[in-house]
């Protein structure tokens, strides 16, 4: 019987380290999708600015609301994936 028992407790200890495995999988997705959509809105407003400079501060001033929407959506996914690893 305690052969049993101590299986089961390994196979909950591999459970939960699978769980961190998937949250840092999680984590580096987020980084990655916020990675590139800031950089595509990046190159958009520099190519918006380069054709009409007389907007450029406008296009600025929408770029950084852009960005920091997109850097508050990828906090709180990391958060959720350091909240999913840490559950038991």
């Amino acid at each position: 019987m305690e052969a049993n028992a101590y299986a089961v407790e390994v196979a909950k200890w591999a459970a939960h380290q699978w769980g961190y495995v998937a949250a840092g999988f999680g984590a580096g997705l987020v980084v990655l999708g916020a990675a590139f959509g800031i950089g595509k809105l990046a190159a958009a407003a520099m190519d918006a600015s380069g054709r009409q400079p007389e907007v450029a501060g406008q296009v600025r001033t929408s770029m950084l609301i852009a960005a920091g929407l997109i850097e508050g959506a990828t906090f709180f996914a990391l958060v959720i994936c350091i909240i999913l690893a840490n559950a038991k």
